[in-house]
């Protein structure tokens, strides 16, 4: 595992985490920490350099962040993104100003030669997001970016390593944001290019085989890449010691619970157990219609049924001794939409089952390997594993299963439903050689009827929308272009061949402003 560490303070952009992402695609580890964490334990890792992230606040707000006095005394190089470059510019001598235009979304600045951009001077579409801007610079630095709107787009003091850019690098619509980065990490910080999947298994192998001892771990499977990652770095680590239990909910897509039982049971030979309780989740979701309350009764209940197989999975506990570990497949997207306890400066966006919606009574100990890890990175370590392809580049699905596409309330006859539209849907993007193209496509039911024609005869069933989006990180997604005969032909198969829907709708919504679920 690498030693040359970059070190992220988060001011509560929802943004942050793709600053870590862009740096690990530089093969570089970092972490991220709030933004007053104190300077023990951010030094603690010895950083070859620190990035300031961008956040919602005003440097002249009452109670916003400030700039930790330790990050320019460090004497290591820095980039101030957006607020983290107002937070430089106030601290040392410069001047922040309301804008007189405000910039969110995308606009073109030239960027010049400096120390985090040898490629020449370059004119580039990028990504703004920012009501204050820097009026004045603090003394020893340059102007290194500009446009119209905004005189000073970029700074530097290269002497002493540090730099500060108003826009954002770290998201897709940043022109060569990732090059800029790179450049940051490698050639002003000095960090090498050694942080690859395998040196993740090896770090989360000896973390976990240190954590747990000798104790015994459940992971629960719901078919997912996360959980069957997370299953398999866990049993690469302590073996035995591991169950895995697959609860059927009864929310799954279609024929995929037995697809899990093959996988690990038969091809790769992990203990597993197999629950059907699909009678108590929809009893439980029995009159819900809020989609967080569905969250939160599905996530109790799973951690319910799991403590019944307990004494079936491990054994009767002795009185006092060690509870067991729960595995779970977290990744870094789900703790940042949830709000996660190491992000309470950033806005709560849902709940996700495995974060925010689990009891604070459960009897188990919680593992999360990948917990601040992104679905490619996720990917990546499954194939170092030795995961079948065909589980690796499963579609994602959220752990709440179909509940949270089958809006309003969840009842057996609707879910069958929104399942066999869904089949048909990733039947239809599989045969048309889209399924590798679109990064999560699946089917919506929605709580709304509609009048329409069949067999000449008046019918007002349910409508069913289509989501497909591509993305890299799932931080931010575009929704996909499906070529319109393959849309019509899924239009076509699902109004045919599934009882109660007759109208099909495509979504056209990016990420941000709607998130890549319905609910």
């Amino acid at each position: 595992m690498s030693t040359e560490r970059i070190a992220i303070l988060d001011f509560g952009s929802q943004f942050s985490q793709l600053i870590a992402r862009r740096v690990r695609e530089a093969n570089v580890y970092c972490e991220l920490f709030p933004w007053d964490t104190p300077m023990e334990r951010v030094m603690a890792i010895q950083p070859r350099g620190i990035i300031l992230s961008g956040g919602p606040n005003s440097v002249y707000d009452d109670g916003a962040p400030t700039l930790p006095d330790y990050v320019v005394k460090a004497g290591v190089p820095v980039l101030g993104i957006c607020y983290g470059m107002h937070l430089l510019a106030h601290a040392l001598g410069g001047q922040v100003v309301a804008a007189t235009r405000r910039e969110y979304g995308p606009a073109e600045i030239r960027l010049d030669t400096c120390g985090i951009w040898s490629d020449g001077p370059a004119d580039l579409n990028v990504w703004m997001s920012h009501g204050d801007s820097v009026a004045a610079l603090p003394p020893g630095f340059r102007a290194i970016a500009s446009n119209e709107s905004t005189p000073i787009g970029g700074m530097a003091d290269e002497a002493r390593g540090l730099f500060a850019i108003q826009f954002h690098p770290e998201v897709n619509h940043t022109q060569r944001g990732r090059e800029l980065i790179a450049h940051f990490v490698h050639r002003v910080c000095g960090c090498g290019a050694d942080w690859t999947p395998a040196g993740i298994i090896e770090e989360s192998v000896a973390k976990i085989r240190a954590l747990v001892g000798d104790r015994p771990v459940i992971c629960g499977l719901s078919g997912g890449v996360d959980s069957a990652v997370t299953a398999a770095l866990v049993h690469r680590a302590v073996g035995d010691q591991l169950t895995c239990v697959f609860v059927d909910t009864g929310l799954m897509r279609q024929a995929e619970g037995q697809q899990v039982i093959e996988t690990f049971q038969e091809a790769l030979g992990i203990r597993l157990l197999a629950v059907n309780a699909s009678e108590d989740f929809l009893g439980a979701l029995q009159g819900v219609t809020d989609p967080e309350e569905k969250r939160k009764r599905i996530g109790e209940r799973f951690v319910r049924v799991f403590e019944s197989q307990v004494e079936r999975a491990v054994g009767v506990r002795p009185p006092g001794s060690a509870r067991p570990f729960l595995a779970q497949g977290t990744l870094y997207p789900d703790v940042i939409e949830s709000r996660g306890p190491e992000r309470q400066s950033a806005a709560k966006i849902k709940t996700h089952h495995n974060v925010g919606g689990l009891p604070k009574d459960m009897q188990f100990d919680l593992l999360e390997p990948l917990r601040f890890l992104f679905k490619d990175e996720a990917r990546a370590i499954g194939a170092a594993l030795g995961l079948p392809e065909a589980l690796v580049w499963r579609q994602p699905f959220p752990g709440p299963g179909l509940a949270v596409r089958c809006l309003g309330e969840v009842t057996w006859e609707r879910v069958e439903r929104l399942r066999a539209a869904d089949a048909i849907t990733l039947e239809e993007l599989g045969r048309a050689g889209l399924m590798r193209l679109t990064s999560q496509a699946f089917a919506v039911l929605l709580p709304v009827r509609a009048v329409g024609v069949m067999g000449d005869g008046r019918t007002y069933h349910e409508v069913c929308a289509i989501r497909a989006v591509t993305t890299d990180d799932f931080m931010t997604a575009d929704w996909a272009r499906i070529p319109y005969e393959v849309l019509a032909r899924i239009s076509t198969r699902i109004v045919n061949e599934v009882r109660g829907i007759n109208r099909v709708t495509y979504d056209i919504t990016s990420k941000p402003p709607a998130t890549i679920e319905w609910e």
